[in-house]
C-alpha cells in the first residue's frame, strides 16, 4: 500500500471513495501536497485521452 504523509492525509480524506481507490492503485507514495496533485493531473488527462 502507498504511503500517504500525514501533512496531506487530510486532503487525501477529503476526495471521493471512488478517486482515492484509483489514487492507491497507482502505487505512488504520496509525501506532499504536489505529489497529489501530480497524479490527480495525470488522472484528469488519462481521462482526456
Amino acid at each position: 500500500m502507498p504511503y500517504i504523509s500525514p501533512n496531506v492525509r487530510e486532503k487525501f480524506n477529503s476526495l471521493s471513495p471512488e478517486l482515492q481507490d484509483v489514487i492507491l492503485s497507482r502505487g505512488e507514495d504520496i509525501q506532499s501536497i504536489h505529489d497529489l496533485i501530480r497524479i490527480l493531473d495525470k488522472i484528469v488527462k488519462e481521462g482526456e485521452g
